[in-house]
């Protein structure tokens, strides 16, 4: 099983970064995985808002946690 860390809609706008388990068994897809942690918020319609845990996503990524695209992109513009 592989850990991500990828993006969820939470309401209208707001977008949640997750921690979720991954895998491909039986049809299964990623999105159907357990969600281990809440990383952060996203609003796409505010472009600045972001509220993420840095150090959690650290700590997740030192584990072995894999980023998704959109969320590696958002992580560099955060930077």
């Amino acid at each position: 099983m592989e850990v991500r860390i990828r993006l969820q809609k939470a309401g209208k706008p707001l977008i949640r970064l997750i921690i979720t388990a991954w895998w491909r068994m039986s049809g299964k897809e990623g999105r159907d995985g357990r969600t281990l942690d809440i990383l952060g918020y996203y609003d796409p319609a505010k472009k600045s808002y972001f509220s993420l845990k840095k150090e959690k996503i650290a700590a997740w990524v030192a584990k072995g946690a894999q980023m998704s695209d959109t969320v590696r992109s958002l992580m560099k513009k955060v930077k």
